[in-house]
């Protein structure tokens, strides 16, 4: 067993298009996991990462794959995540349980919008990460521009480590400025790392970058600063431990590039994972709630510790569930029981894997700091399972809320129960994936992160499960909330020959920014504190369907004034009812109003065709932010409600000839104008 020293646990995240699985495939040549390279597209065998059928036929990730290889005396464990958008929870729970990352970035478009995503997450998780600009031999690369963009656009520290050798169709090799190396690949697949004297032509830049760098690197190193001033050569050894120092603790991000089609700095890429990205033991520690006491307890990377672990996603094949699982503390041996803390179930552990894509080797244990497959073990995605005597619970990932919503039904009889599978299974795997019934219609509706996302699942559905369903429209998850204060006074009185009903409750509700808070203000008594829980939860249960067009309330605060009470009639259920009518009177008279997801959508064009996309966008009632130009290519952002977006590929295919692509994320939600609120109320009131 290697010493968690040399682990890393890193995942691959980007934008969608910027070459993250072409980078896994050559990671894992290069480390020996496997002997042939086959590319996203085209091959028709379809990159290792990539072993869903849809994923090969559509070049595209859509769930995240975890494999294990080695580089040197490192062990790394590799997840690579989707880019689409649509699929951002399988890079919010791969980014939760990891210790590092690389950012690919295309070395032509730069930080593009689902850039900006992936930093969100990176820094949500504090996750080190080191960002490697790809697609260096491509026309208009410009790594330069790129890191200026990291600066500007993510509000990062980039340290360029390294100088290209050539751009674009001449890019032949990276300068390592650290060790004053040029760098070639050679052999068929670049597997042969050639390490040479640096050009005559490019001494002169690649000094004026190493000292570029030096200079930024010794605002770290008081040490590194007095041997600059005094004109003394710097080691390094010292350069490599500044960098890593400060790469843990988020203050640089390392910059490398290359181009992993034509297998160029891969193995670069290899060497900085194991010198700057953290090990298990390096990371910031890990803290879990104690469920008894509530009490955060800090939790420790080392193997004779209790086991705590995380089930961070959930896959159910034909006949057995595969766990995703991170240790976090102890070890884990076949045959163990452990305690699931969210159910309280004891669990015996069968079956120990180590992952790669779709394939599994059998194992006997793991330790803290690994990541594992158990099969068959009842956990659900975001448990936490300890040895028996601990409670504790680690933090959760975070979920954004689906904004798209479809109506399926059965097209045949025999389709029901297909259906029905296929639904439960896809909701046990996606968090992101909801499904519910109509109160009033009683059909089944899917939600989703967007078109493409509830596509993927539908076609999923007819492939794996051969059911075939009929499609509804696309319907938008509206919200609904106040544009003022308003107050309420609701008493429940019923009292009659049986046990009667009182509950009183007066208060106010008001806009506010979160989505929803309650405050208690009662005092001497007027309502006993053993009904204040009922009246909230009364309140929670009003915001889950609004007056005007029936979608769920947000951004309220309630607050509770004060009321009465019957010493016999009062009970909890008189109160959760009083509340929740209290608070639709309160809605009726604070100017309820609609809201709409608005979708930040990037359009990539070729030039000419500009002027056209922004007429469209703005047809569709968008909001224009600007374009970026890029050699003959213009990156048009705008803020679109996601109602005008449905059918928006064709559209745009129709509009630029089939030589744009676009990507859209959700941004917030914002008011409905006044005619549309109109419309909608007459259509869904």
């Amino acid at each position: 067993m290697i010493p968690r020293s040399n682990l890393r646990n890193i995942g691959i995240s980007a934008h969608i298009d910027s070459g993250k699985t072409t980078l896994s495939e050559r990671i894992l040549y290069y480390t020996g996991k496997i002997h042939k390279i086959e590319e996203v597209r085209g091959s028709g065998v379809g990159a290792t990462m990539d072993f869903m059928e849809l994923e090969q036929q559509k070049g595209i990730t859509i769930t995240s794959a975890a494999t294990t290889c080695r580089w040197n005396d490192t062990q790394i464990n590799l997840i690579d995540t989707p880019g689409h958008v649509d699929f951002t929870i399988e890079v919010e729970r791969a980014l939760r349980v990891l210790d590092g990352a690389i950012m690919v970035l295309c070395g032509v478009a730069g930080v593009q919008s689902q850039s900006l995503t992936v930093d969100r997450q990176m820094k949500r998780y504090r996750v080190p990460r080191i960002a490697f600009i790809n697609k260096m031999d491509r026309a208009g690369a410009n790594p330069f521009q790129v890191v200026q963009a990291l600066r500007d656009k993510l509000g990062l520290n980039p340290l360029l480590l390294q100088y290209p050798i050539g751009s674009e169709d001449k890019f032949e090799g990276v300068i390592d400025l650290i060790e004053m190396t040029s760098n070639y690949f050679a052999g068929e697949k670049g597997e042969h790392r050639l390490v040479l004297p640096i050009p005559e032509n490019l001494r002169v830049e690649a000094q004026e970058a190493r000292e570029k760098m030096l200079d930024q690197l010794s605002i770290f190193s008081e040490p590194m600063m007095e041997m600059l001033l005094a004109n003394e050569a710097v080691p390094k050894e010292m350069i490599w431990e500044t960098i890593r120092r400060e790469t843990l603790s988020l203050q640089l991000t390392p910059v490398l590039m290359g181009s992993a089609f034509k297998n160029k700095g891969v193995q670069n890429l290899l060497d900085a994972i194991a010198l700057y990205l953290p090990s298990p033991i390096d990371r910031e520690v890990v803290k879990a709630i104690d469920r008894e006491t509530n009490e955060s307890i800090p939790i420790y990377p080392e193997s004779d510790r209790p086991l705590v672990a995380l089930a961070f996603k959930i896959t159910d094949e034909p006949t057995r569930q595969l766990t995703y699982t991170r240790l976090y503390s102890g070890t884990i041996r076949k045959g163990d029981v452990v305690y699931n803390t969210r159910t309280g179930q004891r669990l015996r552990i069968g079956r120990l894997v180590r992952l790669h894509a779709n394939h599994r080797e059998e194992i006997t244990d793991a330790v803290a700091g690994d990541i594992v497959g158990l099969i068959n073990v009842d956990l659900a995605s975001g448990d936490t399972f300890c040895s028996e005597g601990i409670n504790l619970t680690l933090a959760g990932m975070f979920v954004p809320d689906p904004v798209i919503t479809l109506c399926v039904s059965p097209k045949r009889q025999d389709d029901a129960d297909r259906m029905s599978k296929a639904l439960h299974r896809f909701r046990r795997e996606d968090p992101t994936f909801r499904v519910s019934v109509d109160p009033e219609s009683q059909e089944t509706l899917i939600s989703g992160m967007g078109e493409l996302h509830l596509e993927i699942y539908l076609e999923r559905m007819r492939r794996e499960y051969k059911a075939e369903v009929n499609v509804g429209a696309p319907a938008v998850a509206y919200r609904e909330t106040i544009s003022q204060a308003a107050a309420f006074d609701y008493k429940l009185k019923k009292q009659g020959g049986g046990p009667g009903q009182y509950a009183h409750v007066i208060g106010q509700i008001e806009p506010c920014t979160e989505m929803f808070v309650f405050e208690n203000r009662v005092v001497g008594g007027a309502i006993p504190k053993e009904f204040i829980p009922a009246c909230e939860k009364g309140f929670r249960d009003a915001i889950e369907s609004g007056l005007l067009i029936g979608y769920p309330v947000t951004g309220v605060k309630v607050i509770l004034e004060g009321g009465s009470y019957h010493s016999v009639d009062s009970s909890e259920l008189a109160f959760r009812y009083a509340a929740k009518q209290g608070f639709l009177q309160g809605l009726a008279m604070a100017k309820p109003i609609i809201l709409e997801p608005i979708m930040l959508v990037a359009v990539e064009t070729p030039s000419d065709y500009v002027g056209r996309v922004q007429g469209d966008l703005s047809s569709r009632r968008g909001l224009l932010l600007g374009s970026q130009t890029m050699q003959s290519d213009s990156i048009v952002q705008a803020e679109v409600p996601l109602k005008e977006m449905f059918g928006y590929a064709m559209g745009l295919r129709s509009l630029t000839s089939g030589q744009a692509n676009f990507s859209m994320e959700f941004a917030t939600y914002r008011q409905v104008p006044g005619s549309q609120q109109t419309r909608l109320i007459a259509e869904l009131g």
